[in-house]
């Protein structure tokens, strides 16, 4: 059902009520967590949300302290008062933001907070943002000279999936000054953050010295910027559905077939291995490497094994299959554990990391043919599997040397038995016996994710 892009007249509660009835068919019976900085826009959100005529099943806010700012504590204590002010509960997380070679601060801080708001989701919650239509015309205008495609200039949608829940933006109809006009007629307190001031950023210089101009020649640029995001967004939301197509036609279980690939035009190799990298959660590589993919790894001879990385992840090409996994540092688990799946849905190797069973309807791993009872356990030299069905089985340490997977990691790779039978590699490798078929009814994938030691126990 296509959604009304008519703002109402004026932002308030009943309007902020509307949105997310349209937004949300579950709406009053879900829970919403706002992500709250304390700033205009977010102040404008929360204290709208916190006068809704309806209100949710549950409603909270989560501040992220970046700790890049030396007022950064102040803004958290000023969120608790004003969340306090407004009777909605408030949860502080503080992060630490790594720095990675030619990633910017900005960006890098992004993907923390992003992290830190999905792990902090509920099953089924709601995490509300204040982006408006400002930031929507921002976003694009940087992605367009970033030179992105399609998927960049949609730019960000109204709702979208987040971790075990939705990331919902229900301001992207408005202007940011209807939202200040609300928060200056009813006095509320907000933050100014310093940094918004600093041009050598990218979006700020963009905001300050160029939008000014723009919205002087062209005064709806902002709206007509935005219309043209959710043309992209329906022209991506198409390659996905030819990719998805493509992708069942050249699935291996979890891996691809290169013939198949190769049966395919270039652009649409691109795009399926956009959508098949995508898929898995990982990050999608720069243009290059996808048509690096798309043509010399498949044109390579077949002992060749090519592969490309980018950031942590590889696609690797053995054989007639191409296979795509992290390159994740992980510890080596302590002792093997019972994981009994079909009550618990994820086992945690305390010190290691967890491996979740997650359903997926187009998922490599056959529900049906797995045991009930599994035992997780790091290697001790020997195990062997066959990881391609009706070929041959094969040792682990050559398909890890073959992979390229760093030896530190190949210590510490989690394995999955029943019995004395190998069944999976972390989330690399599936034995032939719990692959998925064209005849499974019950599909899912194997995630492994890593994390620091802790003292602590395993626990499953």
């Amino acid at each position: 059902m296509a959604r009304s892009r008519r703002a109402p007249a004026s932002f308030g509660p009943r309007w902020l009520q509307e949105r997310l009835a349209q937004l949300l068919p579950q709406f009053p019976h879900l829970s919403l967590c706002v992500a709250f900085s304390g700033g205009l826009d977010s102040t404008a959100l929360l204290a709208a949300l916190a006068r809704l005529p309806r209100r949710p099943r549950q409603l909270r806010a989560l501040h992220i302290d970046h700790g890049l700012q030396p007022r950064s504590r102040q803004w958290s204590a000023h969120c608790r008062r004003i969340a306090h002010a407004l009777g909605v509960p408030l949860a502080v997380r503080r992060a630490r933001v790594p720095r990675r070679r030619g990633e910017s601060l900005e960006a890098a801080a992004r993907a923390v907070r992003y992290r830190l708001l999905g792990e902090a989701l509920a099953p089924g919650e709601a995490l509300l943002t204040a982006h408006h239509l400002d930031d929507q015309l921002e976003t694009v205008l940087l992605q367009l000279l970033r030179g992105a495609g399609i998927a960049g200039l949609a730019a960000m949608p109204e709702v979208a999936p987040l971790a075990r829940g939705l990331l919902v933006r229900p301001l992207l109809l408005l202007a940011r000054r209807e939202l200040a006009a609300w928060v200056h007629a009813r006095r509320l307190a907000f933050v100014e953050d310093d940094s918004n001031a600093q041009r050598q950023l990218d979006r700020n210089y963009l905001r300050l010295e160029v939008l000014p101009q723009l919205r002087a020649r062209w005064p709806a640029a902002a709206a007509t910027v935005a219309r043209a995001a959710r043309h992209a967004a329906e022209a991506q939301r198409l390659l996905d559905a030819l990719a998805a197509a493509d992708l069942a036609r050249a699935s291996w279980g979890a891996m691809l077939a290169a013939r198949a690939l190769r049966a395919l035009p270039l652009e649409r190799r691109r795009n399926v291995l956009r959508f098949w990298i995508a898929q898995q959660g990982l990050q999608a590589p720069p243009a290059s490497l996808l048509t690096e993919m798309a043509g010399p790894l498949l044109a390579a001879r077949a002992d060749a094994q090519p592969f490309v990385a980018w950031g942590e992840a590889r696609v690797l090409r053995q054989g007639e299959l191409l296979y795509l996994h992290a390159q994740r540092e992980t510890q080596v688990p302590a002792a093997a554990v019972a994981w009994r799946w079909g009550g618990r849905r994820s086992c945690r190797l305390a010190g290691s990391g967890t491996l979740a069973l997650q359903h997926d309807a187009r998922g490599p791993l056959d529900l049906d043919a797995l045991p009930p009872r599994l035992l997780l356990r790091p290697r001790r030299g020997g195990e062997r599997l066959r990881p391609v069905r009706g070929g041959p089985r094969r040792a682990l340490k050559s398909l890890l040397q073959e992979a390229g997977v760093p030896p530190a990691q190949r210590r510490s790779l989690p394995l999955v038995f029943a019995g004395e039978q190998l069944l999976a590699v972390a989330d690399l490798w599936l034995d032939e016996s719990v692959q998925a078929g064209p005849a499974s009814r019950r599909r899912a994938r194997l995630r492994w994710t890593s994390e620091r030691p802790t003292p602590r126990r395993q626990m499953c």
